[in-house]
This record gives C-alpha cells, structure tokens and sequence, in this order.
C-alpha cells in the first residue's frame, strides 16, 4: 500500500480522532489516571474495542454507497431517521456549548487572558466558523492533521516524562468494583470514550466530504480505507491511554485531587507539571491541552452542520443525499447562534445541562449502534463491503456490554 493512498484514507478518521480527543481525554481519562492509578487503563482499552465496529460501519456505508448512513437509516425506516434527529442532533448545541466553554476556559488557564469566560467562548466560536467558511473540508482536513501532529507530540513526551512516576501495581487494582461512587465515574468514562456513538454519522459525512472529487477509477479499495480508519482510531485509543498516565504519574502518584470542572483540571495538570517536572513538561502538557480542545471544536461544529444538512436532505426526499455548501453555511450560523444563546443563558447551571447531556447521550449510544448495524448487514450494499463475521459479533457484543452500562448507570444514578 502506498503512503499517501494509505493518508488519504486515513483523512476521515483524523478528523474524527480530532472530534473525538476532547473532554473525555482531557478530563474523563486524566481524571481516570488521578483517581485509580493505572486501574482504568484496561476499562479504556476494551471501551475502544468495542465501539470501534459502530464508528467504522459509517465509513464503510459512506464508501460503498456513496451516501450517508443516513440514507442507509431512511431504508430501514423513517423512524430511524427521525429517532436519530431527535436523540442525537437535538442535543448537538448543549453538547457545543460545554465543548465552547470548556475551551475559552482553558484558553485563559493556559495564556492567562483576564476576559469573561463568555467572551472568550464567542471568539473561539467565530474563529471556528471563519475557518470553516473560508477554508471548507479542506482547510479542516490539513488544520486537523496539524494540531493532531501536535497533540500527539505533546502527549506521547508529556506522558513519558511521567511514567516513571507512575505506581505501577495500580495497573492490578479492582477495588473500585465495589465502590458505588466509582462505578458510577466508570460508566461515564465507558460512555463517552472515545466519542458518542452518533458521531458515527459524522464519520460517513467526513467520508463522502473527502472523496466527493474523486472519479469512480481513482477510488481507494475498501481495504485500505478500513486501514486509515483503524489507524487513526487505535491514535484515538492510545492518546487516552497517555493521558491515563499523565493523571498516574502527575496526581495519583502524589495523593493530588483532580479538580471537578475540565478548565481548573486543565490549569491544575500544568502547573502540577511545572512544580514537579519542570517549565518545558508544563509547556508540553499546555499544548496538548489547547490542540485537544481545538480539534474538538473545529471538528464538532462542522461534524454538527454537516449532520443537520444530511437530515434536512432526508427531508426533502434526497435520499442519501449531502448538503450543499450554501445550505451547510445556514446550518452552521444556526448551531452557532443556538451555542451562544445556550452559553449566554445557562452558564450559570451548566452542570445540570451536562448530566442531562450524558445520561442522553448513555440511552442513545446503544441504539445508534443498533441502527448502524441493522444498516451494515440488512441495507443494500456491495458484499464485499460488509463486515465479518467476527465484527459483526464484536458489533453486537459492544451494543449489549453498553445497554448493560446504561442500565447500571440509571440504577446507580437512582439508588
């Protein structure tokens, strides 16, 4: 396989990577490490296992049919394509929201500008939507790859300069499967690691986005879009296994509680490393923190409009069917109005939304995955790309283990 076919492939899932590799690393899995040591490290590893078949399954729709999973969700039925426009996208502005805040917050632990937080989340908001507007899929393409590069570099020199710190017979630790309280955090990890089942979608779109140039002679084999896509998926996985251990070694090793907000976890992290380790791991942990929230949120907000544009598309009877450039821009301004309107009015009691959030996000999970099952296996589609039969039960494992999460977290939730 030639390197730059094998790039190419690997286009869509980078930018899901950048999507992905925000607040649950950050925040979800350095707290992890803070807390228990090295003891999640497995809990994140087998979550990554077990979605990657839903995460993939948009991909391999997108480049089979030349449609959206969306498409594939209007052949199964209506209900499906309203069931997932309600669950899913109804909650995508509160979602970017937290993901706007979360950034301007960090923004000002890292560079320490004295601006209000609401202010700062409106300039990330508008330079987001600039670099959208003007540079398109492509300039996100090459944007992403960037500061994915960077993060990467960041976070792979930030955790080796920790490891040794780390206690490493925590790797052995069960004790909190007794713990209530722990299980809980657990489950909220599981759920929302690597990303939110329904960003799956965004991946078909990011799919059909990346080859809506390419002749029918120029098209890559599915075999090495799967190996793009695993390839940026397993980086997904291994930057939440760093991030693990730079909350092992910065925190848990030294008995330090992790802050509870994603801004003030992000400072402690810094300046922890600026304390223990020095100026240059503090700068290394502070750009893996900004590149973090950064692909985030260019990632989400387009992921995000694109998703509105494919439903509306549906809407209109074209089947499959993407949005166009001008309809992408309405639905852009519109998400970013709503995420300003949203950040201006419930800053207040943001965590409230939050949960709200998450225990959405924990019911719909299994569902979407559901859906993008049936559609692999059930809709009309080349045989040859239709997965295994090992992925197909890898599939199916992953939607009955997160059921059983959900389940747990609602009764825990409750008791």
């Amino acid at each position: 396989m030639k390197f730059s076919d094998w790039q190419r492939a690997a286009g869509p899932g980078l930018v899901f990577s950048g999507s992905a590799i925000g607040v649950s690393h950050l925040v979800q899995s350095t707290r992890a490490g803070a807390m228990f040591g090295l003891a999640l490290v497995l809990v994140i590893v087998l979550i990554n296992f077990l979605k990657y078949p839903a995460f993939r399954f948009g991909m391999d729709y997108a480049h089979a049919t030349r449609k959206t999973i969306i498409g594939g969700y209007r052949e199964l039925g209506v209900w499906a394509v309203i069931l997932y426009a309600v669950t899913s996208l109804t909650i995508a502005p509160i979602g970017l929201a937290a993901v706007s805040a979360t950034t301007a917050a960090i923004l000002a632990a890292v560079t320490g500008l004295d601006l209000p937080i609401l202010l700062l989340a409106v300039m990330a908001i508008g330079a987001t939507l600039m670099l959208l507007m003007i540079g398109g899929y492509g300039w996100l393409d090459r944007v992403n790859k960037l500061l994915i590069a960077f993060l990467t570099v960041a976070t792979i020199a930030a955790s080796a300069i920790a490891l040794p710190r780390v206690q490493l017979p925590s790797l052995t630790n069960f004790e909190w499967m007794a713990d209530p309280l722990a299980l809980m955090f657990v489950v909220a990890l599981a759920g929302f690691m690597p990303s939110p089942i329904g960003q799956s979608v965004q991946v078909s779109l990011w799919t059909l986005k990346s080859q809506e140039k390419e002749e029918e002679r120029d098209r890559l084999p599915v075999k090495t879009m799967r190996s793009g896509f695993l390839g940026s998926y397993l980086l997904t996985g291994f930057l939440a296994v760093c991030f693990c251990v730079m909350g092992a070694g910065v925190m848990h090793s030294g008995n330090v509680a992790p802050e509870s907000g994603a801004a003030d976890l992000a400072a402690q992290i810094i300046n922890l490393y600026r304390e223990t380790l020095g100026p240059i791991p503090a700068y290394l942990a502070a750009i893996a923190a900004l590149c973090v929230m950064a692909t985030t949120m260019i990632a989400s907000f387009d992921g995000a409009a694109r998703g509105f544009g494919a439903v509306h598309q549906e809407y209109l009877g074209n089947v499959g069917g993407r949005a166009s450039e001008r309809s992408y821009a309405v639905f852009l301004g519109l998400i970013a109005a709503l995420t300003v309107l949203i950040l201006a009015s419930m800053m207040q009691s943001f965590s409230v939304f939050i949960d709200l959030v998450t225990s959405i996000y924990f019911v719909v999970g299994p569902v979407i995955a559901l859906l993008n099952h049936l559609v692999i296996t059930r809709c009309d589609m080349p045989d040859d790309a239709r997965p295994s039969r090992a992925i197909r039960l890898l599939s199916l494992s992953g939607i009955v283990i997160m059921s059983a999460m959900a389940i747990v977290f609602f009764v825990l939730k409750s008791s």
